[in-house]
């Protein structure tokens, strides 16, 4: 019965009635507050986009999920567990990073409330939204670990138009994002990328030379090599007019340029891997079973970078697709044993 209609029922005009009203009250308010302890647990990123500035706050009995929304930058779901200590404080924000080119770059931080944070990278035509991406947030904060998962540009929600190649760019969006937190006194203590972001992780480091912690996750290392796979065996020759359109059953999926495409024939992993510091520790990790970038690729990589560890997953194909736990698992563990190094 619902609470209105219970209150009909009882006289308005005396105090036994009033106080029954109260009870009542106070019930229905009970639980409400169960059902929005519900909720709050089981979703916990958000997207608004709103103007104002406001702060909402709900206290309850064994928690307290606060809600702190910033004019177009964050968002942010702060969840504490009263009773047990060994959870640690976790907070999701949305944050918006200006890219070199003022382009808005959207992301999600894991806060834990740690010094250090990692970041991590997704591959083409993905998002931060990516399951692996996901997975080894949610991984690094059970370790008490910040993460945060961002969309390049042109990608995902994040600000610009989707260019295929664009590896460089994306190593300068990365840079963006690093300075962010560092002017925040926050210690990016690694990098993290999966398939092409495991490239642009790579490019970083042999750019910049400002992280100490790089972990490849399926990055290709032959860059002329998926061509053909993805688009064709006549895809050279269609591009030759200056780019190419990929289509699927809705229409245009994205466009292709001849500049592009040569931007992506033109970068030699191998001379990459060669400038990259040897005080820089990289970690690659490659499924065995990987159906789009060979197992092979991760070898050649063990092969040149001089302070290297490489893992190879048993069985896992390109997205991990039964084997995330054990890829979370490789990732930890290396971080943490770089961790207690620094």
């Amino acid at each position: 019965m619902e609470f209105r209609t219970q209150v009909h029922h009882i006289h308005n005009n005396s105090i036994g009635g009033i106080f029954q009203c109260l009870v009542l009250a106070c019930y229905h308010y009970s639980e409400l507050v169960k059902h929005m302890e519900t909720l709050a647990y089981n979703f916990l990123s958000f997207t608004f986009n709103l103007s104002n500035s406001q702060t909402l706050s709900f206290k309850f009995p064994l928690h307290q999920v606060r809600y702190s929304i910033t004019p177009a930058t964050t968002l942010s779901l702060r969840m504490t567990h009263s009773h047990s200590s060994q959870n640690p404080v976790i907070e999701q924000q949305r944050v918006i990073i200006p890219n070199k080119h003022g382009e808005k770059l959207v992301g999600l931080l894991h806060e834990t409330g740690s010094k250090e944070i990692v970041i991590l990278c997704h591959g083409f035509r993905s998002t931060k939204a990516d399951r692996t991406m996901v997975n080894l947030a949610v991984a690094l904060e059970k370790e008490g670990i910040s993460a945060f998962r961002f969309d390049f540009a042109g990608n995902g929600e994040s600000a610009g138009s989707f260019e295929f190649g664009n590896y460089s760019k994306e190593a300068d969006d990365l840079h963006s994002v690093i300075q962010h937190f560092c002017e925040a006194n926050r210690i990016v203590c690694a990098i993290l990328g999966h398939s092409k972001g495991g490239d642009v992780v790579l490019l970083y480091a042999s750019k910049y030379h400002d992280i100490h912690t790089v972990v490849n996750v399926s990055g290709r290392y032959d860059l002329k090599k998926g061509i053909e796979e993805r688009f064709g065996k006549d895809f050279m020759d269609r591009i030759q007019d200056g780019f190419v359109d990929i289509k699927n059953k809705k229409g245009v999926e994205y466009r292709v340029t001849k500049e592009s495409l040569m931007e992506r024939l033109s970068l030699d992993m191998h001379e990459v891997c060669l400038k990259i510091p040897r005080e820089c520790r990289v970690l690659t990790v490659h499924g065995s079973a990987d159906e789009i970038i060979p197992v092979g690729d991760a070898l050649e990589f063990a092969k040149i970078i001089p302070n290297h560890k490489l893992h190879i997953v048993e069985g896992a194909n390109h997205n991990y697709t039964s084997y995330q736990t054990e890829l979370a698992s490789v990732v930890l563990n290396y971080l943490k044993e770089t961790l207690r190094q620094d």
